[in-house]
């Protein structure tokens, strides 16, 4: 197998229209290829500036997970920070997580940022939101996302073999010609859901609120654990 490292956008996509298979940090396809035979040529944006960015407002996905530091919302640094073990933290890339993974631990946190995708094509670049980026398994080239006023994230503890442990990011986001905004995003099994609603009086109307969206349909012990996240996050000093 030929491993390809473009150093330029028109340089990757020349390496896709010639049929080379994006691997990420390759901890997922590894053991397929290994099963089912690896293909002629792969590529790795490792060597590319703009998927490598850790910075504020973007997150390239290239970026090996233990690269994710404090210049990035506390939602996805901390969504980073609970993946795998430190050997995978240390190969295993934003792009890789969100678009080839089925856990998708980062997305949680992602979809709370309002963040967007950049994908790359052969023929183009151009910026989408989330669903469609999962939707179609596009190549990310980078994420971007809105500063928020605070954010947070906690992931469960999981049983090894067993079922994927509750997420539940959230963040607050200021309102342009208004109260600020609440966003909540929970990963229950597989399946993740987000909502939001105004920040428009206290915790308790917040939450009433909350509770009326596709997030207050979740099984009480989920809610549960909603709630906490969000009056802890709430009631953290600046936030209202």
């Amino acid at each position: 197998m030929l491993l390809r490292l473009p150093t330029s956008v028109s340089e990757a996509q020349e390496c896709l229209a010639e049929g080379a298979v994006p691997i990420g940090g390759a901890t997922l396809v590894w053991a397929g290829w290994q099963r089912d035979g690896f293909p002629e040529q792969a590529m790795s944006l490792r060597e590319l500036p703009a998927a490598n960015a850790v910075e504020r407002g973007a997150l390239g996905a290239g970026v090996v997970l233990n690269r994710i530091d404090d210049s990035v919302p506390e939602a996805l640094r901390r969504a980073a920070s609970s993946v795998g073990t430190g050997a995978v933290r240390r190969t295993a890339t934003v792009g890789g997580n969100l678009v080839g993974s089925t856990l998708r631990c980062l997305l949680p946190a992602a979809l709370v940022l309002d963040a967007r995708g950049v994908v790359l094509e052969p023929d183009s670049v151009y910026e989408t939101d989330l669903a469609e980026v999962l939707a179609k398994r596009h190549l990310l080239l980078s994420l971007h996302w809105r500063e928020p006023v605070a954010s947070s994230y906690h992931k469960l503890t999981g049983e090894a073999g067993g079922p994927p442990p509750l997420v539940v990011a959230a963040a607050v986001h200021r309102g342009e010609d208004g109260p600020s905004r609440l966003r909540v995003a929970v990963r229950d099994g597989y399946e993740v859901l987000s909502d939001g609603t105004s920040c428009d009086g206290d915790t308790e109307q917040v939450l009433d609120a909350l509770r009326r969206t596709t997030v207050g349909g979740l099984p009480d012990p989920a809610w549960e654990v909603v709630r906490q996240q969000v009056t802890e996050l709430l009631g953290r000093p600046g936030v209202r």
